[in-house]
């Protein structure tokens, strides 16, 4: 069985590609259709809530269906064909004006769709590692190359999309991304270490819920990715017209997820020494500083915005890392992992879904990217609701105990 060095870092390869179609879709994809193609403000909200509701409703079936699957390399190269040509299609749309808004809706569909066979699967395989000792290093190689793909996509189309013309610079990005997605299924499906493959299928579909560690896992889940999801979808707004730093952006997001990289070896050294739910917790109070400072900036506050940015980076790599753990020490030795974690998926999903609706809230409220207006609602939505949010997720997981959550 292979299960050194180098096999979990074969597993972790495909946290790259999988991550430049998440978060920094979520931050640039908005702003993208918005400020540089001309879809409108609450259009392209309402089609983000759409897509990604859909995108949630799907994914405890596709759980289901990928614990039945007997061979699972087929799916995940499908999978793997489909999420290349719709990443393609979202950054190069194939029409203009109004109908930009249903070719985004559609991509998004699809885009969202192929990530969900990917992630549900791959998840599902590092949790069900042949060598349960393996969870944290899994998580950490996935999670470190996740890191490393969020890094490229934040700053490669910033800096593509500054171009004259950017289009032939796009295409080179989605060849790239092409490329990397079938490096990575190649790897896990050839050196990736051994899962175990004896599960027997979830034949109740409400089978998770009952267990008491997983359903007191899910509320606190929500809330904290929520808490990550608006200030993801608001953030280019709020650098652009709250901070008048629009020239910064790929700073800032590369100082962000540059930060949430450098901090993965501490989040996982104080996870094996205080336990996972405790460093959890940790790293969620140092995201409530840093977002409670974010709301005291306004225009020209670079410097206290890098310190945001930094602070905040730090603590997303504990919540990237440590809740896909914890939910796998929750999960049975003798359960199938990809029901468990398409309802996991799900959570996170609905929490983007919900995000998407602060575009068109913002509208109502007088905002209007570029104009000066409705600022004071953009600070309080980007900052200051997030808090609420991550509050409310850490007094939840007060009611959880380390014991409990690793039974």
């Amino acid at each position: 069985m292979n299960t050194g060095k180098a096999a979990y870092a074969a597993y972790g390869l495909m946290g790259l590609p999988l991550a430049m179609v998440a978060l920094p879709v979520y931050v640039q994809i908005p702003h993208y259709y918005t400020s540089q193609l001309g879809a409108s403000l609450e259009g392209t909200g309402v089609v983000l809530f759409a897509a990604r509701l859909l995108d949630t409703c799907q994914d405890p079936w596709l759980g289901r269906v990928i614990d039945r699957q007997t061979r699972l390399t087929r799916w995940l190269v499908l999978a793997a064909m489909l999420m290349v040509l719709a990443f393609a299609g979202l950054w190069l749309p194939q029409v203009s004006g109004a109908a930009l808004v249903g070719w985004l809706g559609v991509m998004l569909a699809l885009v969202y769709t192929a990530h969900s066979m990917l992630n549900i699967a791959y998840l599902g395989w590092g949790a069900s590692l042949a060598d349960p000792a393996g969870l944290l290093r899994a998580a950490a190689w996935r999670e470190l190359a996740g890191l490393v793909g969020v890094v490229v996509a934040s700053l490669l189309p910033v800096w593509l999309l500054a171009r004259p013309n950017p289009v032939p610079g796009l295409v080179w990005y989605c060849s790239l991304f092409g490329v990397l997605l079938a490096t990575a299924v190649w790897l896990l499906i050839r050196h990736a270490p051994g899962r175990v493959a004896s599960r027997t299928v979830i034949a109740d579909r409400w089978q998770p819920f009952r267990l008491p560690g997983f359903r007191r896992l899910l509320l606190p889940y929500l809330l904290n990715a929520l808490s990550v999801a608006i200030p993801a979808t608001l953030a280019l707004y709020f650098i652009d017209d709250r901070l008048q730093g629009a020239a910064w952006s790929g700073v800032f997001l590369g100082c962000y997820f540059a930060a949430a990289m450098a901090g993965l070896p501490l989040w996982l050294a104080l996870a094996r020494r205080w336990g996972t739910l405790c460093t959890w917790r940790l790293g969620m109070l140092l995201a409530l500083l840093a977002f409670c400072g974010a709301s005291w900036l306004g225009a020209g506050d670079l410097v206290g915005y890098g310190m945001v940015c930094v602070a905040a980076g730090l603590a997303l790599g504990a919540d990237l890392v440590l809740p896909p753990v914890l939910l796998a020490q929750t999960i049975p030795a003798n359960q199938p992992t990809a029901a468990f974690y398409g309802i996991w998926t799900l959570l996170g999903k609905l929490a983007l879904a919900l995000a998407g609706l602060t575009l068109p809230l913002l509208g109502a409220l007088g905002y209007q990217p570029g104009l000066g207006q409705g600022l004071a609602a953009l600070s309080i939505l980007y900052a200051i609701v997030p808090c609420v949010c991550k509050l409310g997720a850490l007094l939840l997981l007060r009611r959880i105990s380390e014991p409990e959550a690793l039974s």
